[in-house]
């Protein structure tokens, strides 16, 4: 399967409506980065086909039918017409060759993630519920190589093969989150960001943290792994908010 953004696409319909949501609220709350960032969604078995941004795209602007469809083994994506970004095939076309857990990749740069992965000391500790969330559940690749080209997405790629830890702190980068489906990651990613500024403000006060027990936060965390629809309840309402202001995300 090749490049497929040189027509309108109404393959995965919903998924696409759903990335594209996602995109738009990225942008919203300011998490994106000018043209750059990439959100990508497998679409079959394995994992290898998937949907992503097309090539300089702004987030707020992205809609369903812009979703390149791409092949994670496909040799000749990058030298088609409407080829993506080629930093983006590197990270997103790597980790979905290699990773099938991985279904839903989201790659952004946003402040306060970025921060955390800019600190020699990379490790969130659970100091309130948000940050708890993530407690065991995080990887922190601390061996930035420069732009995420096919060498540096393959690298990326095999630090992910514990399902279990859905988010990758990437020092002197940013941050990336996988999931099942976009609005779990979506909502993973929202969350982190909040962990990661409430613990940059925290250090920022110059007082002592207060940090929760292992058992604590470990607790905290599966509740919340387990805690039943807010994901899917997220996504949908900020459809919802889209369509009540006449958005063409969806078009």
């Amino acid at each position: 399967m090749s490049v497929t953004n040189l027509r309108p696409n109404i393959d995965h319909w919903s998924e696409r409506v759903d990335m594209a949501a996602a995109f738009r609220w990225t942008a919203r709350l300011n998490m994106h980065e000018a043209v750059a960032n990439h959100f990508s969604l497998a679409v079959n078995e394995d994992g290898t086909q998937f949907l992503m941004n097309p090539n300089q795209a702004h987030f707020s602007r992205i809609r369903a039918s812009d979703l390149l469809l791409l092949d994670a083994n496909d040799p000749e994506v990058m030298s088609q017409p409407g080829a993506p970004d080629p930093t983006a095939w590197g990270l997103h076309g790597s980790i979905h060759r290699h990773c099938p857990h991985a279904r839903c990749v989201m790659h952004v740069h946003s402040i306060f993630a970025t921060v955390l992965a800019s600190l020699a000391d990379s490790t969130l500790p659970p100091i309130d519920q948000n940050t708890a969330t993530f407690f065991n559940r995080y990887v922190i690749d601390q061996e930035f190589g420069g732009l995420a080209f096919e060498s540096e997405g393959e690298r990326c790629a095999e630090m992910l093969t514990d399902p279990k830890k859905k988010v990758m702190i990437m020092g002197n980068h940013g941050v990336l989150i996988i999931g099942s489906d976009p609005a779990d990651t979506f909502n993973r990613l929202y969350y982190f960001e909040r962990a990661a500024e409430t613990y940059i403000r925290a250090l920022q006060t110059g007082l002592p943290l207060r940090v929760l027990s292992d058992e604590i936060a470990e607790k905290t965390a599966q509740e919340l792994d387990d805690y039943p629809d807010q994901a899917e309840a997220h996504l949908r309402e900020i459809k919802a908010i889209l369509d009540a202001e006449d958005s063409d995300y969806a078009s």
